[in-house]
């Protein structure tokens, strides 16, 4: 009955909330630190093969589910808190007025916390679900001069007997190949051709650095995608405004650190998503 209560009371949604926000934004470092890679101008082979790596190693893996798990968590956990909170007072004061000690964030956690949850489904539609299931994505190419000029090749990784594979012009194995090779595009990045004897002839990976680019460069959205993804990196500061200093509070170490937590919070908090939101910027305006 006293541990029901427990996982049942405020105390102890407030400790959930707290570590899984900051083990949500010791990802955010992580994800901002991979994505940089776009800012570099034709760094398409390095970003895609971070993204292989991302999307296949086991270890990597288990963070991601772990991600998705506080995700959630985090996010039915703030809910809960929201009508824990309004229940317990549920009738309003006849004149409210934002408290001098209170910001902005924290007034308004629930809505800021709910504009980033549809920014991850709707991104995560856009590019992780493109990524894993998306059998016609382009694949990861090069410009390879031969004999007989200019051929556009995909690109294999390590281990492959073939470091190159013909493409047709929309970026895909070449028809003709095909017909005496079987493509089997494989979970997450990895796409192989096999022979029809079964032996693997190339291994390479999408490229998710081009998908990334075509979405933000769309010719009829991409304005609109860009600024819809740096809005929600301004709501992502303004939660991570209060929610990283609080974190620690709910935690009960911040009192002795409070200065310093502060300001590492608030550094955290612009610093963040200020990068992220440069990206599509960058990607946009730069044509």
């Amino acid at each position: 009955m006293a541990k029901s209560a427990l996982l049942k009371s405020s105390i102890a949604k407030k400790y959930w909330m707290a570590l899984t926000g900051l083990f949500l934004c010791l990802f955010l470092a992580g994800h901002l630190a991979g994505n940089l890679q776009l800012l570099v101008p034709n760094n398409a082979l390095n970003f895609n093969q971070y993204a292989l790596f991302m999307t296949t190693n086991p270890a990597v893996k288990l963070l991601s589910y772990l991600t998705y798990i506080s995700i959630i968590f985090h996010a039915i956990d703030g809910i809960l808190l929201a009508f824990q909170n309004k229940a317990a007072r549920p009738i309003n004061y006849a004149k409210t007025s934002p408290s001098a000690n209170s910001s902005f964030a924290s007034r308004n956690m629930a809505v800021l916390g709910t504009i980033i949850l549809v920014f991850i489904v709707t991104h995560m539609v856009n590019f992780w679900a493109k990524m894993h299931f998306d059998k016609n994505i382009p694949l990861a190419s090069k410009e390879v001069v031969s004999q007989m000029g200019k051929t556009k090749m995909a690109i294999g990784v390590l281990g492959s007997q073939n470091p190159f594979f013909p493409l047709d012009s929309l970026g895909k194995l070449d028809k003709n190949i095909l017909e005496s090779n079987k493509l089997q595009v494989l979970d997450v990045t990895k796409v192989i051709a096999v022979e029809n004897n079964n032996d693997v002839v190339f291994e390479g990976y999408k490229d998710l650095y081009k998908i990334t680019y075509d979405f933000f460069r769309d010719a009829k959205y991409g304005l609109l995608f860009t600024i819809g993804y740096v809005l929600a990196m301004l709501a992502l500061g303004f939660h991570l405004w209060h929610g990283f200093q609080s974190a620690f509070q709910s935690l009960g170490i911040n009192n002795k650190f409070t200065l310093t937590i502060k300001f590492i919070g608030r550094a955290f908090a612009v610093i963040v998503p200020l990068l992220f939101a440069i990206i599509p910027l960058y990607i946009h305006f730069t044509k």
